[in-house]
């Protein structure tokens, strides 16, 4: 009760403050009138009277806080007070406040953002139910069809089969075990509403089997989501669609459940609305709008691998039961999966014993799903961190150097204060109040940084896309980083400055107050500047590392002609055509295309150069043995190499005479050349093929030039290419069975420029056929651009926190010469009253500044070669800082360090000798 009596009065006399303080101040004026008139009469004159009443009294403003501290909650008023006290306080100083919150934004807004974009890609959960309990079977992001086994017996992608064995003998392991379409993307499909009058939608898709929602966990937004029954081979065709798309084009309609839709030309029952959030199994850029069974790719995406029992196209991911171990499930599925292997036609052989003993399978945390963009990114992501971390360092250098500054600039107010009675430890309190409150306007400003820097991050990482599943605001995450950041920042570098400030001694408020000869920056201050001064130079000489990366790759020669060259990306598949009609399909798009004006060249393809895509086999060539090598091929027809700008050196090209009842020709590179024959033979006429079964299939009738195509720094890339038409892989071929019979890529030559392109080529192609949609239009020279994305996005980022360093670094540098000016004021005075010219006082000045970031420079380069020796593997044909690039830094940072000492020294010269020591 006595706690609680003491409690209440406190609360009393903290409302009533206003009226306890008039009470407390009237008593003091009261006991010190009292005292002078004793004074008076013991013989003193009134006005020693009451400066004698005053000293034994004591400090008034000390007798104020103990009363405080005894009569009410002293910490929350006095915390009110020191927080009113500090907005003054920096209101007061505006330029230094500014430039703390400024300087404190840059460092933690590019730390937010780039933690943003990393939590987003690298480190977040998919938003399924309990992530933690799903696995992935596999550890790597093969794509996308195939029968290979990896050399380490490691596998990831698996049969159909595969997939139905293990799901069927792991019940008591797995609650659910999905299979999942593999592949770098999802599958186009071709989507129109019934009824509707708007042309058909190139989206993504993505097959998945029935159980795939039922093992996330995940219930539907609207409708149903997929289910068992949905994926059996009589089951009426169904999908669902994801919410995005649902709000963004059918504007949330309800009808749309339960209506039909023409996906590929196949007519589909929407069932449900995917759940809020949930993006697909993996990060990708464009995600899936429409989600469909297995069973349903025969049908709509006219494929015939999906029971194939050797190929491989399926990831897998399962979610454990309960109290399973992982290590123990590992060893189970390997074992089932090389039992089921042996039963298929392609391990069944002697020669793959070898194959089949080595077959395993790495069960990987599936709570991340598929981490194909994770994997794109991860060599960079430390770099990217480092880098930031750099900037960060450098913007706490600068703060401490403000608050020292700060701090020592206020010792004379300190010294007043403490004369007055004010205890060191209030005056340590209201200093961390007032750096704690410009640390959280700063981490307030950061988060504001943060958010924009985020998006721009992600326009520079994903150029060009519509809708990138990531998040540009901070997640909780990063905003409990960057406020305990920006907290930290305030009272770690705010303790010092307060500790010196409150060392003051009262006599000291009795001397002069003016600057002295003798006050100079100290030691720490010009240590933080050169320290500074340091780290620009290593994030200066990074910049300059990747930039000249980025040059070298965009100056490849790649021996391809992109000027007035459209490249319209198509998938005849889509459209409901099968292999036998599509010879056919292409000779109408030559005609068709070659009607309009300014077009010169119509080239198809299989696909086009630089677009990451490859198909490769096994090459022999006929009389040689087997070298156990293997080379890219291309299907093209005759304008393809012009269309392209390839040049051929030797023998003729693919003609119109190479149809699928003629001779097999192919058209090979030098590199096949190089790889496959003796110097000084002559491969024209010779004769290869797919193993030594086939190795008189293909006869070579030309040779073109060595050209870039799924990747720029590609060396020995060997490449063959056949005509459109022809199909020589066996006796037993079925030309209704080979895939490669769809071309995707269309390469338009024009003699001009023609802006309108897109628009007439979505129309040709609609002309032919309605449902021969344009999954993607663009210009040749934006498509190779596209490849160097990642180097483009390093090369600015890095740039971008080497100009942050470089002015966060030059502010500190000025910071610390214009407070050495303004404290030597009077020194600078005497030596002009002496005779010291106005260019020597500039020059002194300068050469002060200029003498720190010296230091900086010899402490950074040493630092800045050891980074540009370990980041060579990051960089393309560049083995670490080359005498341009530590030039340009060394330039670069003379030049700001030049600028920052000049105004402080202009500032210095213009000082009047009579006013600087009339101060005094």
């Amino acid at each position: 009760m006595k706690a609680l009596r003491r409690l209440i009065r406190r609360v009393r006399n903290f409302v009533f403050r206003q009226r306890s303080d008039r009470r407390l101040q009237e008593e003091i004026q009261e006991h010190i009138a009292l005292q002078a008139e004793e004074n008076i009469r013991s013989g003193m004159s009134p006005v020693e009277a009451r400066r004698q009443a005053l000293l034994k009294l004591g400090a008034v403003e000390s007798i104020r806080e103990s009363y405080r501290a005894e009569r009410g909650l002293p910490l929350a008023e006095t915390l009110l007070q020191d927080g009113r006290y500090a907005l003054r306080m920096l209101r007061k100083s505006p330029v230094f406040t500014l430039v703390a919150v400024i300087t404190l934004a840059l460092g933690i807004g590019a730390n937010a953002a780039i933690f943003t974009l990393i939590h987003a890609l690298m480190l977040k959960n998919l938003p399924v139910a309990d992530p933690k309990m799903l696995v992935r079977l596999g550890n790597t992001n093969d794509c996308c069809v195939g029968q290979g086994a990896p050399d380490n017996g490691e596998f990831s992608l698996f049969p159909t089969a595969t997939y139905e064995f293990l799901r069927k003998n792991t019940t008591s392991e797995f609650e659910e075990l999905a299979g999942i379409q593999a592949g770098w993307s999802y599958r186009p499909v071709v989507v129109r509403r019934d009824g509707s009058q708007d042309p058909p939608r190139s989206v993504m898709g993505e097959f998945v089997s029935g159980n795939y929602f039922r093992m996330f966990g995940l219930t539907a937004n609207t409708g149903r989501l997929l289910e068992n029954r949905d994926d059996d081979a009589t089951a009426p065709l169904s999908a669902v669609m994801s919410l995005e798309t649902w709000r963004t084009h059918f504007n949330s309609d309800p009808a749309i459940i339960g209506s039909t839709f023409r996906i590929n030309t196949k007519p589909v029952t929407i069932v449900g609305i995917a759940p809020r959030g949930f993006f697909g199994d993996r990060l990708m850029v464009s995600p899936p709008e429409f989600y469909l069974p297995l069973e349903t790719m025969p049908a709509i995406a006219n494929v015939t691998y999906v029971h194939d029992p050797d190929e491989q196209w399926l990831y897998m991911i399962g979610r454990l039961r309960p109290g399973v171990a992982r290590a123990e499930v590992q060893q189970k599925v390997s074992a089932l999966f090389r039992q089921q292997l042996a039963t298929t036609p392609r391990y069944s052989s002697a020669e793959r014993k070898d194959d089949l003993k080595r077959a395993h399978i790495v069960l990987t945390p599936g709570g991340a799903g598929i981490q194909s963009m994770q994997e794109y990114f991860n060599s960079r992501v430390n770099m990217l961190m480092i880098a930031a971390g750099l900037v960060l360092l450098i913007a706490c250098a600068n703060i401490a150097n403000l608050l020292l500054v700060r701090g020592m600039a206020r010792k004379s107010e300190m010294n007043v204060r403490t004369a007055l009675g004010a205890r060191r430890t209030r005056i340590i309190r209201q200093l961390l109040t007032e750096s704690v409150m410009l640390a959280t306007a700063g981490g307030l400003a950061g988060l504001v940084v943060a958010y924009v820097g985020t998006r721009m991050l992600l326009a520079m990482a994903f150029p060009g896309a519509d809708h990138v599943p990531i998040d540009a605001r901070p997640s909780p995450v990063i905003l409990a980083f960057a406020c305990g950041l920006s907290l930290l920042t305030g009272v770690l570098f705010g303790v010092a400055p307060a500790w010196i400030a409150s060392r003051a001694e009262p006599v000291d408020a009795l001397r002069s107050n003016a600057r002295t000869v003798s006050g100079r920056t100290t030691l720490l201050q010009r240590a933080l500047v050169v320290f500074q001064a340091a780290l620009s130079v290593v994030l200066l000489v990074g910049a300059g590392l990747f930039a000249q990366s980025l040059n070298k790759l965009e100056h490849i020669d790649l021996k391809l002609d992109p000027v007035n060259r459209y490249i319209v990306h198509i998938n005849p598949q889509t459209a409901g055509y099968v292999e036998h009609q599509v010879v056919e399909l292409y000779r109408t798009i030559e005609e068709r295309f070659h009607a309009l004006a300014a077009v010169d060249k119509v080239g198809i393809a299989s696909y086009t150069p630089m677009e990451d895509d490859n198909n490769g086999w096994g090459v022999v060539v006929q009389g040689k043995p087997d070298p156990h090598s293997n080379a890219s091929y291309l299907k093209v027809n005759p304008d393809y190499f012009q269309s392209v700008g390839t040049r051929l050196i030797a023998g003729r090209n693919v003609e119109p005479r190479d149809t699928a009842m003629s001779q097999a020709v192919a058209v090979v590179n030098q590199s096949f050349v190089r790889k496959f024959f003796n110097p000084g033979e002559n491969p024209i006429g010779q004769h290869f093929g797919n193993g030594p079964k086939h190795a008189a299939d293909f006869e070579i009738v030309g040779i073109v030039e060595d050209t870039a195509y799924q990747d720029a720094t590609w060396k020995d890339h060997r490449m063959y290419f056949v005509p459109l038409p022809q199909h020589p892989f066996g006796a037993d071929y079925n030309i209704d069975k080979d895939e490669d019979m769809y071309a995707n890529g269309i390469v338009i030559k024009t003699t001009r420029p023609v802006p309108d392109m897109e628009e007439l080529a979505r129309r040709t192609l609609a002309d032919i056929n309605p449902n021969l949609a344009v999954q993607r239009f663009q210009t040749f020279s934006a498509q190779i651009g596209d490849q160097f994305t990642e180097e483009r996005l390093l090369s600015r980022l890095t740039m971008l926190f080497g100009i942050l360093a470089l002015s966060l670094a030059s502010l500190g540098l000025y910071g610390v010469t214009a407070y050495g000016v303004a404290r030597r004021t009077s020194e600078i005075g005497i030596r002009m009253a002496l005779g010291a010219q106005r260019g020597t006082v500039t020059n002194m000045v300068i050469r002060g500044a200029m003498t720190q970031a010296l230091v900086g420079l010899a402490m950074g380069i040493p630092a800045a070669m050891t980074v540009a020796h370990y980041a060579s593997s990051l960089v393309y044909q560049i083995k670490g800082a080359d005498a341009t690039v530590l030039a340009s830094s060394i330039l670069s940072l003379g030049v700001a360090a030049l600028v920052a000492a000049f105004i402080p020294a202009r500032r210095a010269a213009s000082i009047e000798p009579a006013q600087a020591l009339r101060s005094e």
